[in-house]
């Protein structure tokens, strides 16, 4: 972790609803791009949408929130939030 910005905070979360086949993935790289968080988004073969975002702790807690909502046809239950340790990776990307 030698490298990684003290300020930067990282967060693994598990999306449970309706999340899957509603464009969550694509709508969440757009949006983790808007509000400037780095990491991944992909569907799990349980029907979750599981996702790292990592970055300054205002625009993780933003996307957070955003997940907790999704784009317009999802319909997310409730969202299992860890805190993990940053890494540093950059970018966003869809698994």
């Amino acid at each position: 972790m030698a490298g990684v910005a003290q300020d930067r905070v990282a967060r693994e979360v598990v999306c449970h609803g309706v999340v899957q086949g509603v464009g969550f993935r694509f709508a969440c790289r757009e949006q983790a791009r808007a509000v400037g968080v780095d990491g991944w988004v992909g569907n799990a073969a349980d029907g979750t949408v599981r996702a790292r975002v990592e970055g300054p702790p205002g625009a993780v807690a933003a996307m957070v929130d955003w997940l907790g909502t999704g784009p317009r046809h999802a319909d997310v239950e409730r969202l299992d939030v860890e805190e993990v340790a940053p890494d540093g990776t950059p970018g966003f990307r869809v698994r």
